[in-house]
């Protein structure tokens, strides 16, 4: 797959179906939310077999151009997360684990009668979360950088207030910024087992580098999903996407679109964003990724790679075409939420 392909192919794309966008109820997911190279071809250059005279030089075999082998993306280590139940702070109803939190993420399990939340807190900024109540453990990422965070487990009273139940604070130093973008958590949730993983991993063997390993996730998510309008119009608060599901049916809204993309980028070791935000001019609520690369030179849609700095990917637009305006430069978007 290589960049003129990419270039085409999306640009090919953009008319194709109008605006579908993510539908009203599809920013479900942060209810009671506070602040926040193609190889070229192989040509064969022959001569006339000439039967050799003596002491002549063969020329029966056929001239090559040297070719040097194709270099293949190497993939770092797996990075994984996990709620480790041994180092988790707090009582049996209610448990955090921050033993991670320098590597991007924090952890957390609770039991209750009652609808619970969880809160991530750093100076004014806040993400609140939906979180089982049955004891099920949650990912979330440290996404507000270093610092001071609070981390509350918030049990509802009465209609759509709540008390805290259990908090605890620590001061963040990232291993590096791209941490929180590297792992699994509740809302890009792969493991190194998910089918959408095992298909990155076919990609990135496919690829020479980053940018290769970008546009064959890309090609293949708009190759294979299409937006599901009627999920848009009924999806329920509190949502959260299966990557492997999207996958297997084929469908999705642009939550699905981010997420299956965010897992199979980050499962390659590209720190890739899920990003919530509004894109004009209809102040569209929306779901799209970034990715992070130092390299340069892809063209996708009207988004050019920039180097040393992270570069806006958005899927269900590209899959399912759309108005220009809505893809612009990108200045059009705003971004709200990282996850």
């Amino acid at each position: 797959m290589g960049h003129k392909r990419i270039i085409s192919l999306w640009m090919a794309l953009v008319f194709l179906l109008g605006l579908w966008g993510c539908g009203g109820d599809d920013r479900a997911h942060i209810e009671e939310q506070g602040q926040t190279g193609e190889y070229d071809s192989l040509e064969e250059l022959t001569q006339d077999q000439v039967p050799a005279a003596s002491g002549a030089k063969d020329t029966s075999k056929k001239n090559k151009k040297d070719t040097k082998p194709k270099t293949v993306y190497q993939a770092p280590e797996f990075a994984d997360s996990a709620f480790h139940e041994d180092q988790a702070e707090g009582d049996g109803d209610a448990r955090i684990d921050i033993s991670c939190v320098n590597e991007g993420y924090v952890a957390v399990s609770a039991r209750s009668d009652k609808r619970l939340k969880f809160q991530v807190i750093k100076g004014d900024i806040t993400y609140n979360y939906n979180i089982a109540s049955d004891g099920t453990p949650s990912i979330f990422p440290i996404q507000s950088g270093d610092g001071t965070y609070q981390f509350r487990v918030m049990e509802n009273t009465t209609d759509t207030k709540y008390a805290k139940k259990f908090a605890t604070e620590c001061t963040v130093t990232l291993a590096d910024e791209f941490q929180p973008f590297l792992r699994p958590s509740d809302y890009v949730n792969y493991s190194e087992k998910s089918k959408c993983v095992k298909k990155a991993q076919e990609l990135a063997r496919e690829s020479a580098d980053v940018l290769e390993v970008v546009s064959g996730v890309f090609e293949y998510v708009c190759d294979t999903v299409t937006y599901d309008k009627k999920k848009a119009e009924t999806v329920e608060k509190g949502y959260l996407p299966d990557p492997d599901e999207t996958m297997k049916t084929g469908k999705g809204i642009c939550f699905d679109y981010a997420a299956l993309a965010a897992a199979m980028l980050r499962s390659q070791g590209i720190p890739t964003k899920m990003v919530f935000g509004n894109v004009s001019p209809d102040d569209l609520y929306h779901a799209w990724n970034m990715f992070y690369t130092e390299e340069t030179g892809w063209v996708t849609v009207k988004y050019e790679v920039k180097g040393g700095d992270w570069n806006r990917l958005d899927l269900t637009f590209s899959a399912n075409g759309t108005q220009l305006e809505f893809i612009g430069d990108g200045s059009n978007y705003s971004d709200v939420y990282y996850y």
